[in-house]
């Protein structure tokens, strides 16, 4: 889909340069984009972003100097879009994409409150290095081209998966879009196991950190279900067979999960009200 971007005629803009925005961008530079076809709407560039704008990149430019805005890209915290929302609306013109990345804003608000044509997106933290996952929905006024375009920016960062039903967001918000924070909690839990378990602090914390991004990367790279893998570590009667017992049964693992995506997709939900 890299070729979508470069075929864009007319100028990108991202508003929000944090984490996310910023992984984005690089991402679309990586990938050929013109720099001088990006403007960012950032009021405290990081010196990453900076690195950027001294390639070309446009900084805050005003809606007049933008000229014809083919894609904007809201990647704000929710909360700041709210109060700059007025300020944005002046760069989408009525055939303009919007791809937003906040959680919680929903096609219907966005459309009200900037207009253009409108792809609602979730993705994740490790978009910073290229591996995140995104899922997206989009308007039914987008284009075909248009979509394409999105499909492009989005997957800058990583693999995009789209839906059709705009209900589906808040539960993708709750297992992918924060779920690497329950991947990070594992790892911190694990080490702190390991030392009730005997071991020294930061050995404990070497071994559960490189052994969930190991394991994590051996997923990537493998074909096999989790559940195969998950087999293929664990002997009947084995040690890991002990531990699996207790994370598998009752209240355990797949209980709290569950409960937690739940509550992140009541959270979610509640957020779009």
């Amino acid at each position: 889909m890299s070729g979508s971007l470069k075929n864009i005629k007319g100028t990108i803009v991202l508003a929000g340069a944090g984490k996310m925005g910023g992984a984005m961008l690089s991402g679309w530079l990586a990938q050929g984009c013109d720099a001088a076809r990006v403007a960012v709407i950032e009021p405290q560039p990081s010196d990453e972003i900076a690195a950027h704008l001294a390639k070309g990149v446009r900084p805050n430019p005003s809606p007049a100097d933008a000229g014809t805005v083919a894609a904007f890209v809201v990647a704000l915290k929710p909360q700041a879009f709210r109060e700059a929302a007025p300020g944005l609306k002046p760069y989408v013109g009525a055939g303009t994409l919007v791809v937003s990345i906040m959680a919680g804003t929903t096609i219907a608000t966005l459309g009200e409150v900037l207009g253009g044509h409108v792809v609602r997106a979730m993705p994740n933290t490790p978009a910073a290095i290229g591996r995140g996952i995104t899922v997206a929905v989009a308007a039914k006024d987008v284009s075909d081209e248009q979509r394409a375009t999105a499909d492009g920016l989005l997957r800058a960062t990583g693999p995009v998966e789209w839906v059709s039903d705009e209900g589906l967001m808040d539960a993708v918000t709750a297992v992918s879009g924060s779920g690497p924070a329950y991947v990070f909690l594992l790892a911190e839990e694990l080490a702190r196991a390991g030392v009730a378990a005997g071991l020294p602090e930061a050995l404990a914390t070497r071994l559960a950190r490189d052994t969930v991004a190991g394991s994590g990367e051996l997923l990537h790279r493998s074909d096999l279900a989790a559940a195969t893998l998950r087999q293929n570590v664990t002997s009947p009667g084995g040690t890991t067979a002990a531990a699996l017992a207790v994370l598998m049964g009752q209240d355990g693992l797949q209980s709290l999960l569950t409960r937690a995506v739940a509550e992140a997709t009541r959270r979610s939900k509640e957020l779009a009200k």
